[in-house]
């Protein structure tokens, strides 16, 4: 009689392929059950891989704007708050010049002198606001300062100085000549404030007062647009406001009759009123931006869902089918190692 050789090392061998199989199978499955898709996408989807990577790029475009429209939008409200407290500066200014009008009394004018250095040191401050590391009001010169400091004394300022040197080569004698000045008439003042707004509007302005671009800073809020993000110290409703409250600071404490106070007065009223009116029309403009902003967002939103709806249909799964598939699995790899512990038990000297 012949006897064949009898090994369960094949049993062994085809179970053990079964259970890294069925482990291999589990780990691509659980890892579906947490992304949603498939774990292999070019394996599954071939030829149309191209078009998700294509989707994906697309969707990380709009998210990437929608990220920065963020900042924008936080750029906008920096400087719509800023503006604000300019706008506030003025009006309280407005108010300290008109409640002037026919007041002589040295007290009362200096009181109104201190007012009116506290405006200034407002608009100052709201001028050089800065967010994330950028001054707001410098156009593209984010990172110069862009309002010098008109109250600065040591040194003093160069738009003091610029004052004080326009006021003596017009009239020929410095404002702490007393007498001299006491004789100005309301015409030599009016021709002096009329040569100083020229200047202010002129280059002098951004000699004496400014560090800032003309140019302002513009941020993309979609892929076809862009919006002014910001404004500038150049613009005429802060030269206006600078200039109205030099003369109050300057000429409306001085020791001049009262005719030629009002015409001070009046002026200042009148810059004051300009200034208003321009900041108030650079935050329109800016509110224009933030509108837009808020719709470029509505419009990036819908995009990113159609988007992401597309990358599902073609890469997603059902999670609930991979996590009854694991389930499976589990049962099945339970099942597995108990059968290969078994057999390897199974040995002819057990029964002999």
């Amino acid at each position: 009689m012949k006897t064949s050789f009898v090994s369960n090392m094949s049993l062994q061998n085809a179970m053990r392929l079964t259970v890294a199989s069925a482990q291999k199978e589990m780990l691509q499955l659980q890892e579906e059950t947490v992304t949603g898709r498939h774990a292999d996408v070019g394996a599954v989807l071939g030829a149309k891989t191209a078009r998700t990577l294509n989707l994906h790029r697309d969707l990380q475009r709009m998210e990437s704007l929608k990220s920065t429209n963020a900042l924008t939008t936080q750029r906008l409200a920096a400087s719509q708050e800023a503006l604000g407290q300019m706008s506030t500066a003025a009006n309280d200014a407005l108010e300290v010049f008109i409640a002037l009008s026919g007041i002589t009394s040295a007290d009362q004018l200096a009181l109104a002198k201190e007012n009116i250095g506290n405006a200034m040191s407002t608009f100052t401050a709201a001028a050089n606001s800065s967010f994330s590391g950028e001054f707001l009001f410098a156009g593209i010169n984010t990172d110069v300062t862009p309002l010098k400091d008109y109250l600065q004394e040591t040194p003093v300022s160069d738009a003091k100085a610029a004052f004080d040197a326009a006021f003596a080569t017009h009239f020929g004698f410095p404002q702490s000549n007393e007498v001299a000045v006491a004789g100005i008439t309301p015409t030599d003042m009016q021709d002096f404030i009329d040569n100083l707004e020229t200047s202010f509007m002129g280059p002098g302005w951004e000699t004496d007062w400014s560090n800032a671009s003309d140019e302002n800073m513009q941020s993309r809020i979609s892929t076809a647009e862009t919006v002014q993000s910001s404004t500038n110290t150049n613009v005429e409703g802060m030269r206006y406001m600078a200039l109205g409250l030099v003369l109050g600071q300057e000429l409306l404490a001085l020791g001049i009759s009262e005719q030629t106070r009002k015409t001070v007065s009046d002026a200042a009223i009148d810059y004051t009123g300009r200034a208003i009116s321009g900041i108030d029309g650079e935050r329109s403009k800016l509110g224009i931006s933030e509108a837009r902003v808020t719709q470029a967002n509505t419009s990036l939103n819908a995009q990113i869902t159609i988007l992401s709806t597309s990358i599902k249909d073609m890469e997603g799964i059902d999670t609930y089918e991979a996590a009854t598939r694991v389930t499976t699995l589990e049962s099945q790899l339970s099942l597995a190692y108990t059968l290969t512990s078994r057999i390897q038990n199974l040995s002819l000297l057990n029964y002999l």
